[in-house]
């Protein structure tokens, strides 16, 4: 089974509950802020539920099931700029701005990750906040000529109007961008999460589902819908 999950925020714990109590989960894709903290392993840190959790890069135990993540707003992407291979651990995949993936029934997912954090000035920049966190312009000219099916991104294009009245109410131009990306695939399926929320809508012949994060009370992972 292949399943949608929103953010991990590094609480690998609980997908390893997760997984245990799912065997049948073969592959997940996940829509950023998975966690990706390699310079912080093994330190103290308060999550984004206010409560005090120790940092563990290895502790994911995900086996033989498939992880394939774009980055969120909250990844260390001065480790993620300097990855030698996409596999950072076994079957764990980070998929950059723009990657593709093929599913059995043939279509496509494309993954682009980003967005820009409303938690900006509580971060030191280059530690624990970065620019890189928006989708740049070099991330758009860059974007493949292929036909796309589903779409895998951490925000929201602005034309999702129902999720972002409610939950955004800063400015992020990585919405923009992904309006761009809605208006040249126009993809049949659309899974995002970054707000912490579950909902689903149908905008511009798009389907679309907002995952909440693990650990929230809003559900945070769906199957993938079939292929019609």
């Amino acid at each position: 089974m292949i399943i949608v999950s929103g953010d991990f925020h590094g609480e690998f714990n609980k997908v390893n509950e997760f997984l245990s109590s799912h065997p049948k989960v073969s592959t997940i894709l996940q829509c950023g802020d998975f966690g990706f903290w390699p310079r912080l392993h093994n330190t103290t840190y308060i999550n984004t539920r206010g409560k005090i959790q120790r940092y563990d890069q290895y502790n994911l135990k995900n086996k033989d099931t498939k992880i394939f993540w774009c980055d969120g707003n909250h990844e260390d992407f001065e480790s993620l700029k300097n990855l030698k291979n996409n596999e950072i651990m076994r079957n764990v995949f980070y998929m950059k701005r723009g990657s593709i993936l093929t599913l059995e029934d043939e279509r496509k997912v494309l993954f682009i990750g980003g967005a820009a954090s409303n938690d900006k000035k509580l971060r030191i920049p280059g530690y624990s906040w970065f620019p890189e966190e928006l989708i740049s312009q070099e991330d758009i000219y860059n974007l493949p000529e292929e036909k796309i099916n589903i779409v895998i991104s951490h925000t929201s294009p602005k034309e999702f109007n129902n999720v972002i009245k409610e939950s955004l109410k800063y400015y992020d131009p990585s919405r923009e961008a992904l309006s761009y990306v809605l208006k040249k695939y126009k993809p049949e399926l659309w899974y995002f999460g970054h707000m912490h929320l579950f909902k689903q809508g149908y905008d511009f012949d798009c389907k679309w589902t907002c995952l909440s994060a693990i650990g929230f009370d809003q559900r945070w992972w769906i199957p993938i819908e079939e292929k019609k």
